[in-house]
C-alpha cells in the first residue's frame, strides 16, 4: 500500500481533514488535522483514524501507522 493510498483513505475517512503522511507504504505516520476532533480525547481520535484503514491492517496491506490526530488549533 503506497502513502497516497493511505492517506487517501484517511482523507476519506475523517471528515473535512488535512493529512500528511511520512514512512513508506507499509510501517508510516501521519498527521491528521481536522475541526472533527474539537472536543474529542485522544483516544477517541486515534479510533476515528483507524477506522478509515482497518480493513487494510487486517488484511495485512497496512502493518503499522503511527497516529497524531489534532484539531487546526492545536497544529498552529
Amino acid at each position: 500500500m503506497t502513502l497516497e493510498e493511505v492517506q487517501a483513505k484517511l482523507e476519506i475517512g475523517v471528515e473535512g481533514s488535512t493529512v500528511t503522511m511520512q514512512g513508506d507504504g507499509c510501517n508510516c505516520s501521519t498527521l491528521v488535522v481536522s475541526s472533527i476532533f474539537e472536543g474529542m480525547p485522544l483516544l477517541a481520535r486515534q479510533k476515528m483514524v483507524l477506522a478509515a484503514v482497518r480493513e487494510n491492517i487486517d488484511s495485512g496491506e497496512l502493518h503499522a501507522l503511527s497516529i497524531k490526530a489534532r484539531t487546526p488549533a492545536e497544529n498552529s
